[in-house]
């Protein structure tokens, strides 16, 4: 028997722009999972993607919507479309994570008298009245759910919601996924090989896990790379895995930069990876130079699962999943020569000093930031708003 609140015969709905890559993604699956296994019908409304079959896996139901769409015409009549399937489907409780989807839920949500929930993914940027009054949508849930403490600072500063409708609630890792002694070593050598490094290349691996865009710091990590001593950059390599999700133009300067720097021998851009467990046991050292401040830092609170070492810029909420000469190093955020700092400290260590940097990580984690806390934890908070029967505030 499941040990999770109970949304017994309740149908809740998330919404969010697309199922592609992501940690805001990955947390939807996990929810509709939970929602499914504590008595619930979980159904997610996006555009769809790669992550939609592991969707229908965990339980859930997709309804195919144009929701990544920012045009106000877009979200007027997805507003209405939500309407009509809330009240077909007899949902209970909508679920926004991002902010055009989330303009049509909240409507969606009055039309209906539904509860209604926003998960604050990011601190979004823009500080211009239009783009704080996009940005508010995602504070006029009847509980705002942050993933990290600093989030929920940063909802209470900016959009003045009080701490009653403020709840913490950290992404959690999947443990038994994340799982070091889970990984096979065939699945390890696999992925070296798409990485085109033989099973001899005892470099240490550096690897950066996040989509190809400029504020997740691959540049920084490439600028990084020259700073550091010629004996220092041939022990190690580069790889920086993830989509680059249409942005050419951006791949197409890495790749320039690395060439000018004669950085090829020490740098893989390996695309999206399907089996992150293995990546991070592939690894040596993982870094998370993000150019803004995390929400959470979900790479960070995996690869430490993993037991690996992290390097994290010094803001956002890899100051909760980074513990700062314990479980990794954090550098001065877009400071290359603070990268290369912390990258030349990790190497010089030693493999057990990293070893036992992963070891305390794994301990972090395990107590603070786990899958089946998040999926508790939310699921406490729909109960909670269904038994009460609250509709959305005026």
């Amino acid at each position: 028997m499941s040990n999770l609140p109970s949304v017994a015969g309740q149908t809740i709905l998330q919404v969010i722009p697309e199922l592609s890559a992501g940690g805001a993604e990955r947390t939807v699956i996990e929810m509709a999972e939970a929602i499914t296994e504590a008595g619930g019908r979980a159904l997610v409304a996006s555009e769809g993607g790669r992550l939609v079959d592991d969707l229908i896996s965990a339980g859930g139901q997709h309804l195919t919507m144009d929701l990544a769409s920012k045009n106000p015409v877009a979200i007027f009549r997805n507003a209405v479309r939500l309407s009509d399937i809330m009240k077909q489907e007899d949902v209970q409780l909508i679920h926004a994570r991002s902010r055009a989807p989330g303009w049509s839920a909240w409507r969606a949500a009055q039309a209906t008298e539904t509860a209604f929930v926003t998960t604050y993914h990011g601190a979004y940027s823009g500080t211009s009245a239009p783009k704080k009054a996009y940005n508010s949508v995602m504070a006029k849930g009847d509980f705002v759910i942050a993933n990290s403490r600093w989030i929920g600072d940063h909802v209470r500063e900016v959009h003045d919601v009080p701490d009653d409708r403020v709840v913490i609630i950290p992404r959690g890792v999947d443990f038994n996924r994340f799982d070091p002694d889970s990984v096979s070593p065939d699945r390890i050598s696999d992925l070296r090989q798409s990485w085109s490094l033989v099973n001899s290349d005892d470099r240490l691996i550096l690897l950066l896990p996040a989509r190809l865009t400029e504020w997740k710091g691959q540049m920084l990590a490439l600028e990084a790379l020259t700073l550091l001593s010629p004996d220092e950059l041939d022990r190690l390599i580069l790889v920086m895995a993830g989509d680059a999700q249409g942005r050419a133009g951006y791949v197409d300067r890495l790749q320039t930069f690395i060439a000018d720097h004669s950085l090829i021998k020490s740098t893989r851009i390996a695309g999206h990876c399907t089996d992150m467990p293995a990546a991070f046991a592939a690894s040596d050292i993982v870094m998370n130079p993000s150019m803004r401040p995390e929400a959470f830092g979900r790479t960070a609170a995996e690869a430490a699962a993993m037991m690996r070492p992290v390097i994290a810029a010094d803001h956002g909420g890899a100051r909760e999943t980074v513990i700062d000469g314990q479980t990794g190093v954090r550098f001065a955020p877009g400071e290359a020569q603070s990268l290369a700092a912390a990258i030349r400290s990790l190497i010089s260590i030693g493999p057990d000093a990293r070893q036992s940097m992963g070891r305390t990580g794994l301990s972090h984690v395990r107590t603070h930031f786990s899958k089946r806390g998040l999926q508790a934890a939310t699921l406490s908070v729909y109960s909670s708003l269904i038994a009460q029967g609250i509709a959305r505030r005026a």
